[in-house]
């Protein structure tokens, strides 16, 4: 996982590589949570890593998956994480106590899935080869979305900055803006290239502030729109988008796009190599390419919600870029040359002989002029626009307990004066014997509930297909492999290599009692590896007739 950062000159984009997050296992997908202060990262092992992202540690492992997980996201209050992961599996996650709240199973895998803005009780998804479904966590139910064409089911959804509305499209260019409550056709639009051809919606990305939103195509260009416009075009509409961003020299594909924390910068990722594209979203020009390890393919990338930091990751490898000019004072003004300063008068004076007394209004005040140090202001980067308060009870940090090496008690295990004889058996132990009520879990609280898992069935959705970040279906590649030695036990010869030492001393008489059979390793127990030795002892010594083998022995080797 990677990280870019910048704060300097009112310039609010990366400049440069921060510095790497090791995740343990290889990283696939990373999300902030809604103030930054959080850092979620998906792994290829099924785990998520939480990290606390002001001191860059590891905050919390969540043993979430079996398989790689897919795709995160963050809930409102910051206290819920719903995954999915490549085994079609959708599960919300308690932050704090890392306990899973339930699964959804589903035909298909998940391309991604998101929180709604403002009810963390609905969850959008995006399975493949089928239309987007809406999830309402309370009491499992879901809402299949209506499409435009019923045969083309490549579907992406997202909902809008707050809600309101869910957008869709499909491999034909075609915005479908649907009310969340409802499920009905507000506007429509159709994305061309030139003429009348149709390109591929690959995702459909908001800003944070504001209205605008972006469409990544399968033209390689990211087009602008200002959702107000959409609405206002109503169904069949054509508006035109702000603004056309692509990379008109080596026509990059994108992988993946997002908005700066305050939506005035975009950020694209190359589905090439890791490289960062920068754009100025009010202008339209290209301020930055920011270039990661040479060779590696970009995975993922998430811009900071606050500050000018981007995370992206590849090979596995969270990479941080980040701009390190923080320090300077508000009115610090760069030159590009040096220029004569002129000190006014008495400007570095401890004190201003010559500054004439202020005029007080009333007798006393100066003096009696409170100051407030008790009301906390909000903070307006973490308000939105129709908020005026933060939200009080949201999860900003995770608290981190001491890790204790040698433990005096062990407060899940039997009482001290509990004795149990040796060679008893395991219903004389405390709790009958139940091995899963004495073991405590691995967070070492007592043994967790089991999620309830719910079964989403979707007419007419392949139930074969495969995760791309696995492979192409039909692919040998994505083929998994069978766990173990394959078959045919090569392995075993490859590891056994018998090679015959030869025979010092005089040779036993033969036949040889059983006790001796059995202690050479050439009795009855030796099985199969036994016939063998008593044939390659057998060949040892040139020249001299074999002796007729033992009535055992020659019983085995049959």
């Amino acid at each position: 996982l990677f990280f870019i950062s910048v704060e300097s000159f009112g310039q609010n984009y990366p400049e440069e590589a921060d510095g790497t997050l090791d995740c343990i296992s290889m990283a696939l997908t990373c999300t902030f949570n809604r103030w930054g202060t959080l850092l979620a990262v998906g792994c290829n092992d099924g785990r998520i890593v939480i990290w606390d992202f002001l001191t860059r540690g590891i905050a919390k492992i969540i043993s979430a998956h079996i398989h790689p997980v897919c795709s995160l996201c963050w809930s409102r209050d910051g206290h819920k994480l719903v995954s999915a992961s490549t085994d079609n599996i959708v599960s919300q996650w308690d932050v704090l106590t890392g306990d899973c709240d339930q699964r959804f199973r589903f035909p298909s895998p998940i391309l991604k899935l998101q929180y709604h803005p403002r009810d963390i009780d609905k969850v959008l998804v995006c399975p493949m080869k089928s239309a987007p479904v809406l999830l309402t966590l309370s009491d499992s139910k879901h809402v299949v979305l209506p499409v435009d064409d019923d045969s083309d089911l490549n579907v992406v959804a997202a909902f809008d900055r707050r809600g309101e509305y869910i957008y869709t499209g499909n491999a034909k260019g075609k915005i479908l803006v649907l009310n969340t409550n409802t499920q009905e056709l507000v506007a429509s639009f159709r994305v061309t290239t030139g003429t009348s051809n149709t390109t591929a919606i690959k995702s459909i990305e908001f800003a944070r502030k504001g209205s605008c939103f972006l469409i990544n195509t399968a033209d390689r260009i990211i087009r602008v729109y200002d959702g107000r416009e959409i609405l206002t075009c109503g169904r069949d509409g054509e508006p035109e988008p702000m603004q056309k961003l692509q990379d008109l020299v080596n026509r990059t594909p994108w992988k993946r796009c997002c908005f700066s924390g305050d939506g005035e910068y975009i950020v694209a990722g190359s589905a090439r190599q890791h490289a960062l594209y920068i754009w100025e979203k009010s202008i339209g020009n290209l301020v930055k390419i920011l270039h990661g390890t040479r060779g590696e393919l970009l995975l993922d990338v998430a811009w900071h919600p606050v500050r000018p930091i981007i995370a992206s990751i590849s090979s596995g490898v969270v990479l941080t870029q980040s701009n390190h000019i923080l320090a300077f004072a508000p009115d610090f003004k760069e030159l590009d040359e040096n220029v004569e300063y002129e000190e006014r008068e008495s400007e570095f004076d401890i004190e201003d002989e010559d500054k004439s007394e202020p005029e007080q209004i009333g007798a006393d005040a100066a003096e009696d002029e409170e100051v407030d140090v008790t009301t906390v202001d909000p903070i307006v980067a973490f308000c939105s626009s129709d908020e005026e308060l933060e939200d009080n009870k949201a999860l900003l940090y995770l608290p981190i307990a001491p890790e204790v090496e040698d433990p005096e008690e062990n407060p899940f295990g039997p009482p001290p004066d509990t004795s149990v004889p040796p060679g008893a058996p395991e219903d004389a132990l405390p709790g009958g014997g139940d091995k899963k009520q004495r073991q405590p879990s691995s967070e070492g609280g007592p043994a967790k509930k089991k999620a309830r898992t719910t079964t989403i069935e979707l007419q007419g959705v392949p139930s074969d297909e495969v995760h791309p970040l696995l492979g192409v279906k039909g692919d040998s590649k994505s083929k998994k492999k069978t766990a173990g030695r394959p078959k045919g036990s090569k392995g075993k010869d490859k590891d056994f290599s018998f090679r015959p030492k030869p025979y010092k001393g005089e040779r036993p008489p033969f036949p040889m009692g059983p006790e001796a059979l059995s202690s050479s390793g050439l009795g009855g127990g030796g099985g199969g590896e036994g016939g063998m030795k008593v044939r390659a002892e057998g060949a040892l010594a040139p020249g001299k007739p074999n002796p007729p083998p033992p009535p055992a022995a020659a019983a085995e080797c049959g």
